[in-house]
């Protein structure tokens, strides 16, 4: 289903396969308002012109272990692939790489993505910067999005010892908008008002300001991936980007960085000892999880359960595949 909306809104089938794959995932992984849920906007984007499903990526070699990606007003997922089959190849040879993509387009979950790159035997960053939603501390007014970042490390081929993946606001932005969807109160922290005051209002929270995680941290954290993403990779800062949501045929134009390192080449070979007491040190602690287990935890689960949908949306979706 996700690849026949995607195809039948007008992505080519080139650009679908990595794009449909990372949807399931995240559905699978237990992060149900950032798969399904999005794809009726990226449908919606593809039929009014925001976004250029038929789009392909251009790569420049800016040296043997630095690229940039011209995402050409596309989707970031076949972007973002194409920087990983010049990156990962360079990394591996070299013991690092990075790629920045410009002119892209809302890169959804971030950790799928750094992850993908991890089971490569990669350790690896990704940032990506969106839409205003935090304001600096002591002001009101938002300047940069919510601004996620992604750490992954790797574990044997295929596999990931642990994933982080986090935006710099105390929530995501998505679990303010559904809550003021539904009517429903957000608890205090999620968000402030224009005026910078807490609320318990989604609406009102969305007319105001995300709450930045962990207070002047999570700004800073954003205002790290906003120089990586608005900057050094060239996209639009958050103030320059197009809406993530409205259907207004005015691309987002974001960017997204990433940098992956060959461990053992650093390391001299200590990477998997050192990394293996790590893990065990937090793993043998009762109650205690690493990053990520929750998400794997789940795909073991839905894998065998099946994904539940609500039914409208379904619908929703299944139109797109027959537009």
């Amino acid at each position: 289903m996700i690849y026949q909306a995607l195809t039948g809104s007008g992505t080519s089938p080139e650009n679908a396969g990595y794009f449909t794959d990372a949807i399931l995932d995240t559905e699978l992984s237990g992060l149900e308002g950032h798969g399904f849920y999005w794809l009726q906007y990226y449908c919606e984007h593809l039929l009014s012109g925001k976004v250029d499903g038929q789009a392909r990526a251009q790569v420049e070699e800016l040296s043997p272990v630095a690229f940039r990606v011209d995402a050409k007003n596309g989707f970031a997922h076949p972007a973002i692939e194409a920087g990983i089959a010049k990156s990962v190849p360079a990394a591996l040879k070299y013991g690092i790489a990075a790629f920045g993509v410009c002119n892209s387009y809302n890169a959804a979950t971030l950790g799928y993505h750094t992850g993908r790159i991890a089971e490569r035997g990669l350790v690896t960053f990704g940032f990506t910067n969106s839409v205003p939603a935090i304001a600096p501390v002591g002001g009101a007014t938002p300047v940069i999005g919510t601004n996620p970042m992604s750490f992954a490390v790797p574990a044997e081929p295929g596999e990931s010892a642990f994933l982080i993946d986090q935006s710099s606001s105390a929530v995501a932005w998505t679990a303010v908008k559904r809550a003021a969807e539904e009517n429903l109160p957000i608890p205090p922290g999620w968000a402030l008002d224009s005026n910078g005051q807490p609320t318990t209002d989604a609406a009102t929270g969305l007319a105001g300001s995300m709450a930045p995680a962990g207070g002047y941290k999570g700004f800073n954290q954003g205002l790290i991936v906003e120089t990586l993403c608005g900057a050094v990779a060239g996209g639009n800062l958050g103030m320059e980007m197009g809406s993530f949501t409205d259907n207004d045929g005015k691309p987002i134009g974001n960017g997204q960085f990433f940098i992956a390192l060959e461990p053992e080449i650093f390391s001299a070979g200590l990477f998997k000892t050192q990394i293996g007491k790590l893990i065990t040190s937090i793993k043998n602690q009762t109650g205690a999880r690493l990053p990520n287990a929750r998400r794997k935890e789940n795909r073991t689960r839905l894998e065998t359960q099946g994904l539940p949908i609500d039914r409208s949306l379904y619908e929703r979706l299944r139109n797109f595949s027959a537009t």
